[in-house]
């Protein structure tokens, strides 16, 4: 019985592996429609997304069979249940890369000077690649480095926006483009959320801590105190 349950939760691991490889994909894909201005390549990152989320729906039922019939406890109980908190996290990079392509038609010719939009792709897509890495290997370190960079991603973020309203301001014929380009940089922002929320989550499997809204713990410990 142990080892059938063993033989199930590794199903689990490879299952959420293979939802994360197919986003990877579609960061990939949008990185390069934008980039290329690539009607063809959006609609590769449309297609993706059908599989993504029947794969979501395939993995919240492999969890709840788990919860149901297995009784996990202790490190087998915290994978389940975080499993349930990262398929839905990685379900919407998908749709965060599919709202990204669907601009992609929009935002052509370039209005930025610069590789700003290339570096706050680049830096979302490693923290993607790193927290599902975290993930896999077990690794508490890599876990908080992604956390940790999220605060470069929002700062990249910040700086092209204003740089995006500068432009507005200065040449009202730009102002479609650079609008749609403002929901561009959004997504790619949310989606270093959600890398960092899949790191947060991987936290907890490891060490069992719950690191979310730090805030409200600083508060707790100032209370005791």
């Amino acid at each position: 019985m142990a080892r059938h349950f063993d033989s199930e939760l590794q199903d689990l691991r490879d299952g959420l592996m293979a939802m994360a490889g197919q986003v990877e994909e579609m960061i990939d894909l949008s990185q390069a429609a934008v980039s290329e201005g690539s009607s063809a390549k959006a609609e590769q990152v449309k297609a993706l997304d059908r599989l993504v989320d029947e794969q979501e729906l395939k993995l919240d039922q492999a969890c709840i069979d788990l919860l149901a019939l297995r009784s996990p406890i202790a490190t087998d109980l915290r994978l389940i249940a975080s499993s349930l908190k990262i398929i839905p996290e990685i379900e919407r990079i998908g749709d965060h890369c599919c709202n990204i392509a669907r601009r992609v038609l929009y935002i052509h010719p370039p209005v930025l000077a610069g590789d700003s939009l290339e570096r706050l792709a680049g830096e979302t897509r490693g923290m993607v690649r790193e927290a599902v890495n975290a993930f896999v290997k077990g690794d508490a370190e890599m876990a908080r480095e992604v956390i940790a960079a999220d605060d470069k991603v929002d700062a990249l973020y910040v700086q092209i926006y204003k740089d995006l309203l500068r432009l507005m301001l200065a040449d009202p014929l730009c102002i479609e483009r650079a609008s749609n380009l403002i929901i561009v940089i959004k997504n790619w922002e949310r989606i270093a959320d959600q890398a960092t929320n899949i790191a947060e989550e991987v936290l907890f499997i490891l060490e069992g801590v719950n690191v979310k809204h730090p805030y409200l713990q600083a508060g707790r410990e100032q209370a005791e105190d």
